[in-house]
């Protein structure tokens, strides 16, 4: 019974860990992620529900749970702690100040909940690990944050941008995505000027501005995207 009950306890708390992480989850992705069936998941999602967690249930879309409810703070393994660490001193060495600092800050917070020991070896792991690019530390835009923000609501953004060949442009935009490619940060976005999607890279924004105005979300994953304009490129 012992053996039983161990890994069940285990995809209880994981599955728990997975609804604060996410907005909405749904049962199949759930099943899919610890190779169960859905009947056993429906089982652990009334198992949690009777504990006292606020589950919230919304048909056709997933499970939540119930905002504004707090849960105890997690405790991190040791090589979790150790990967926050690593995540850190990446951050640093961005050419983005608006990431860094945000990055910074979060994990700020996330150490006030390490344990004691833990925190003695995040601190002595933060002076041996180190990254070479962008020595400099010359931090070239500021404005990531602002345009992640203005992805995940929608809305328009007003940008006056360097082209590439050193030409100002002012445009109005629908961000759609954002990729990396050596040490660049470029934004994805649909120009309304061009009527069509266009990569800018966030580094020749020189100035920024989220409007009041929404706009239709696009029907499209980064990857469809990519198969649809890059591919036959």
């Amino acid at each position: 019974m012992e053996e039983k009950e161990k890994p069940r306890l285990s995809r209880l708390t994981a599955i728990l860990t997975q609804l604060q992480s996410k907005r909405i989850i749904t049962a199949r992705q759930l099943a899919e992620k610890h190779a169960v069936s859905l009947r056993t998941i429906y089982r652990d999602i009334r198992t949690l529900e009777k504990s006292g967690i606020p589950i919230v249930t919304e048909e056709g879309k997933g499970y939540s749970i119930m905002e504004g409810y707090h849960l105890p703070p997690v405790i991190f393994s040791e090589d979790e702690a150790n990967a926050l660490i690593t995540l850190e001193q990446l951050a640093i060495k961005n050419k983005d100040q608006s990431l860094v600092d945000n990055i910074t800050s979060s994990l700020e917070k996330i150490k006030t909940i390490l344990r004691y020991s833990q925190k003695g070896n995040a601190d002595l792991l933060a002076d041996r690990i180190y990254f070479s690019g962008n020595n400099s530390e010359e931090k070239t835009s500021n404005n990531l944050m602002q345009i992640q923000s203005a992805i995940t609501q929608y809305k328009i953004v007003s940008i006056h941008y360097i082209t590439p060949e050193k030409k100002q442009s002012t445009r109005s935009i629908e961000p759609f995505a954002i990729y990396s490619i050596r040490g660049n940060f470029l934004l994805i976005a649909f120009c309304r000027l061009r009527n069509d999607f266009r990569h800018f890279r966030i580094d020749s924004i020189e100035k920024i501005r989220t409007e009041k105005q929404y706009f239709t979300p696009h029907k499209m994953t980064i990857k469809e995207y990519f198969e649809k304009y890059i591919k036959n490129q």
